[in-house]
């Protein structure tokens, strides 16, 4: 249950994410909007994609687990980005986050709810 939390978590902050780029998007004097708009709709789309992850994960589905487990590389991939550029606290954050909801989805008793075992 703690993975499906955390990937709960995780859509939620990409979902604040994507108001503020929504935000950025109306408020900025920026010529390249279609690029814009673009890492927008990009940004929602992978909220609406780890939602459903998760709530399959919850309900026990067991082809979630394949997408969850490539969403935690994506986070921990874009930690280590970040490690690279800044800022260094949050590379870390995702990093860490990626590992542990990565880890709590392979274990045993996640196999066993899924029923893989």
């Amino acid at each position: 249950m703690w993975a499906v939390r955390l990937l709960y978590l995780e859509c939620a902050a990409l979902a604040g994410l994507t108001v503020y780029l929504v935000v950025l998007d109306l408020t900025s004097d920026s010529v390249n909007v279609g690029v814009a708009v673009a890492l927008t709709v990009f940004a929602a789309l992978g909220v609406a994609a780890i939602f459903f992850v998760a709530r399959g994960l919850g309900r026990r589905t067991r082809g979630a687990r394949g997408p969850a487990i490539v969403i935690q590389l994506f986070t921990i991939a874009t930690g280590g980005f970040l490690l690279q550029v800044g800022p260094v606290w949050l590379g870390v954050v995702l990093m860490v986050l990626g590992v542990l909801v990565g880890l709590l989805t392979v274990l045993p008793a996640s196999t066993r709810a899924l029923g893989i075992d």
